[in-house]
């Protein structure tokens, strides 16, 4: 939260052609009666309708793929789940991007924002410990502490360009 996620990949979006923004949090969204709460310690129903969120948007994914779209997936996944989803994801075309800026500056955008995501600074460094001790590290991760969200677009552009050329791993890990 307040990393830059949304506005990062709808930029990214609008730079490939035919594409699609996926936000995850609509699913959760969509639950009108019975949704469970999310936060930092996660209910055995948070986490069943989390991982039932992940599945939804991976069966989406797929099926714009499917269709000729590129498709820019946005939500929070942190910890051990990254690796649940990215093998939900069809691999063929999968890229996956972490952007990890500094606890002080994900503390300083949460503090201009109107939403909350955080119940106070403490909650963003175990967020940050979360992100940055037990995710895997696949892919590109990207601090954009002292980026902008243009910068930000470009380094990932950038290196999916790369990628192309020399591909590593199917989850475009260094």
């Amino acid at each position: 939260m307040a990393s830059g996620k949304s506005t990062v990949a709808q930029r990214l979006a609008e730079r490939l052609p035919m594409c699609v923004h996926l936000r995850g949090d609509v699913f959760r969204r969509m639950i009108v009666s019975g949704r469970a709460e999310m936060g930092f310690e996660l209910s055995e129903e948070a986490l069943a309708q989390l991982r039932l969120r992940y599945r939804i948007a991976a069966e989406v994914a797929r099926m714009y793929l499917d269709a000729g779209f590129s498709v820019v997936y946005q939500d929070i996944i942190i910890g051990r789940g990254l690796a649940e989803v990215i093998a939900l994801m069809p691999p063929e075309r999968l890229h996956v991007v972490v952007l990890c800026p500094s606890v002080e500056a994900v503390a300083a955008r949460e503090a201009r924002r109107a939403k909350r995501g955080y119940a106070d600074s403490a909650a963003v460094l175990r967020f940050d410990q979360v992100l940055r001790t037990e995710t895997p590290p696949v892919g590109l991760w990207v601090d954009s502490s002292a980026l902008t969200v243009e910068e930000t677009v470009e380094r990932i552009l950038g290196r999916l360009v790369a990628m192309r050329s020399c591909p590593r791993s199917r989850y475009d890990g260094a």
